[in-house]
């Protein structure tokens, strides 16, 4: 091959983060609600195979040839039934890559012109929905726990082609889990997460 063909090759692509083969695209949704800013939130349907019950944003696997934004504004309305005029992209936050080759961009963006009590949410994706004050979680700090992640090495590893064996050093990681208590909701995991991020942009 030629220089100036790997020139060419090299020059005109977008990099991306190795090793990741799902990337989903999810939006941090804020609503008015009696003249207070909330974020809305969902409560995943009880029938779906992944994480069924638990609280989630509006949101899903990028799909082929489609933009991180995009889904992020298709899975909105489609989980909440909701036309796209409805719906006001601010700007992306800080997108995570996670430990289980999944990469996950987090967009903000404003419900404009229904009403809470109007959204028609998709009852095959949406168990139900709620909004939090925006107000608690800027005087509330999530509660933090640290799982510890470290290799999990097969038996047929070659130790033999690496320094110092099996006695090798590996490195190890830590993966905060966030949680906030709302009423009777516990909202946490990578949701906590990302509503955290929001709020410490907002709160810098």
């Amino acid at each position: 091959m030629k220089l100036d063909q790997i020139i060419n090759k090299v020059a005109n692509r977008i990099s991306k983060p190795l090793g990741i083969d799902r990337d989903f695209a999810i939006l941090v949704p804020l609503i008015y609600v009696k003249d207070e800013l909330h974020i809305l939130y969902e409560v995943r349907s009880k029938k779906l195979n992944t994480q069924p019950g638990e609280i989630s944003f509006p949101g899903g696997r990028v799909e082929k040839g489609e933009t991180f934004k995009d889904a992020a504004i298709r899975e909105t309305m489609e989980e909440l039934n909701i036309k796209r005029k409805n719906i006001n992209i601010i700007n992306s936050i800080d997108y995570i890559i996670m430990p289980f080759n999944i990469s996950l961009y987090p967009y903000v963006g404003i419900i404009e012109d229904i009403n809470f009590e109007d959204i028609n949410y998709s009852e095959s994706e949406v168990e139900s929905i709620f909004t939090v004050p925006l107000k608690f979680f800027l005087e509330n700090e999530p509660e933090r726990y640290n799982m510890g992640i470290s290799p999990q090495i097969g038996d047929d590893f070659p130790y033999h082609l690496i320094n110092n064996g099996k006695a090798y050093d590996w490195r190890t990681g830590i993966y905060p889990v966030f949680f906030y208590r709302y009423k009777d909701y516990v909202i946490w995991g990578m949701t906590a997460r990302m509503t955290k991020n929001f709020v410490d942009i907002i709160k810098e």
